[in-house]
């Protein structure tokens, strides 16, 4: 049995209750101080290491980030638009991260950011798109926000507001 961090125990909880019976489990009786916080939260999975959902929220949407956890999570297995969802047959194979994310920071200079660093929000009208930090093949900041506005639709002329965030990720 892998040895897995509470916040990837709780998502894989949620995930493997919820594909298995539909069931939203609720958050654990005692919560770590940890898990009583607010603060966004991104759940992703992979199988056999290639991504096979990933569903967060940049700021808190729920009570604490217990319930961030296990609504992202299920989420994240049934309804990200770019897989199917996970079947009952995958759940042995997939590996879980959580990201508990800081509050966005404008960025007013490029030179502030890190991919490896900071995730990065970008914005043009009411068009929004996030990339977390620290992903593989993703290397200059330049990649970065490319990918971030090609995920919101926002066109390379467009003007953008960025916006910096760390995570902790656990897994």
């Amino acid at each position: 049995m892998r040895k897995e961090h509470p916040l990837v125990q709780l998502a894989r909880k949620a995930i493997e209750e919820y594909v298995r019976h539909g069931r939203i489990i609720d958050p654990p009786e005692n919560l770590s101080p940890e898990m009583r916080k607010r603060a966004g939260v991104f759940v992703s999975i992979k199988k056999r290491g290639n991504l096979r959902g990933c569903i967060g929220t940049f700021l808190p949407t729920k009570k604490n980030i217990a319930e961030e956890v296990i609504h992202n999570a299920i989420a994240a297995a049934t309804q990200d638009p770019r897989f199917p969802p996970i079947s009952e047959e995958e759940l042995d194979e997939l590996d879980i991260s959580v990201d508990v994310l800081s509050e966005p920071e404008p960025v007013r200079s490029l030179e502030e950011l890190d991919p490896k660093k900071y995730g990065v929000i970008v914005e043009s009208g009411w068009k929004r798109g996030l990339l977390l930090p620290d992903l593989e093949g993703v290397d200059t900041v330049e990649q970065q926000l490319a990918i971030a506005m090609a995920k919101a639709g926002i066109s390379p002329d467009e003007p953008i507001r960025v916006y910096k965030f760390t995570v902790k990720r656990y897994k």
